[in-house]
C-alpha cells in the first residue's frame, strides 16, 4: 500500500470522539491525530466544538458536530437553533439526527422539514443526515434518502453508532443506488478496521465515521 492510497483513505475518515465522558485534552489530542493523519474531520459534541476550532485553526481538518443526537428526537426548531450555535462557535460540518418516528409514522413533510430547517440553519456548512439504518426497513431507507436530497442535503450517513447496529455494506449501497453521485454517503458505526473501512469505501461510502481512523491507518501501513 503506497502513501498516496493511505491519503486517499485517510482522507475519507472523519476522526470521532463522541463519548459522554470524552475530556478536553483528549479532544485536543484527536485534532491532533487528525492534522498528523490528513483526515477530513473531527466529528465531536456540540459543547467542544469551540475548542476543536481553535485546534484546528489554519488546517485543512473540519471541525464536525452532531444534531439531535443520538436520538433525533428534538424538536425543529431545537435542532435548528442547536446548528446556529455550533457554526456560530466553529463548525463545518453539522451531522443530524433524523426524526426516527415521524419517519416510521410515515409524515414525511415532518422528517423533510426537520432536515430542511437545520440545512437552513448551518448556512454554507456542510450537513450529514443520520437515517438510523438499523431501526428502518428497507422502503424506509430509500424515503428518507429521498427526502435529505429534496431538504437540500450534502450527504446521507449510516448510523449514530448508538442504535442497535451500525454501518453496513449492504446499507451503503441501497443508499448510494438511491442519492446517485449528487449528494455523499457517509458509513458509521462499527468500522473499526482497515478491512471494514475497504469494504465500506468499496460499496459507495464517500466518508467514513470511526473513533478507530488511528488504527485503520496503521493497518494500512
Amino acid at each position: 500500500m503506497n502513501t498516496n492510497d493511505i491519503s486517499t483513505v485517510a482522507a475519507k475518515i472523519d476522526h470521532t470522539i463522541l463519548k459522554a465522558d470524552a475530556q478536553s485534552h483528549q479532544i485536543a489530542e484527536y485534532c491532533r491525530q487528525a492534522k498528523e493523519q490528513g483526515f477530513a474531520s473531527v466529528c465531536v459534541n456540540p459543547c467542544h466544538v469551540a475548542a476543536a476550532a481553535a485546534e484546528l485553526k489554519g488546517s485543512d481538518v473540519k471541525v464536525c458536530t452532531v444534531i439531535g443526537f443520538p436520538l433525533g428526537a428534538d424538536s425543529s426548531d431545537t435542532k435548528a437553533y442547536a446548528a446556529g450555535i455550533a457554526i456560530k462557535e466553529g463548525a463545518q460540518e453539522i451531522d443530524m439526527v433524523i426524526n426516527i418516528g415521524a419517519l416510521k409514522d410515515g409524515d414525511l413533510d415532518y422528517v423533510e422539514r426537520d432536515i430542511k430547517k437545520v440545512v437552513e440553519a448551518s448556512g454554507n456548512a456542510l450537513v450529514k443526515v443520520i437515517i438510523e439504518t438499523c431501526y428502518l426497513t428497507n422502503e424506509e431507507k430509500i424515503q428518507a434518502c429521498r427526502l435529505a436530497v429534496r431538504a437540500g442535503a450534502h450527504f446521507v450517513k449510516t448510523s449514530t453508532g448508538f442504535g442497535t447496529a451500525g454501518a453496513s455494506a449492504e446499507d451503503v449501497r441501497l443508499m448510494k443506488e438511491i442519492v446517485g453521485d449528487g449528494i455523499g454517503v457517509k458509513a458509521s458505526g462499527g468500522v473499526r478496521s482497515y478491512r471494514e473501512a475497504m469494504e465500506m469505501i468499496n460499496a459507495g461510502a464517500d466518508r467514513i465515521g470511526t473513533s478507530s481512523g488511528l488504527k485503520i491507518i496503521g493497518e494500512m501501513k
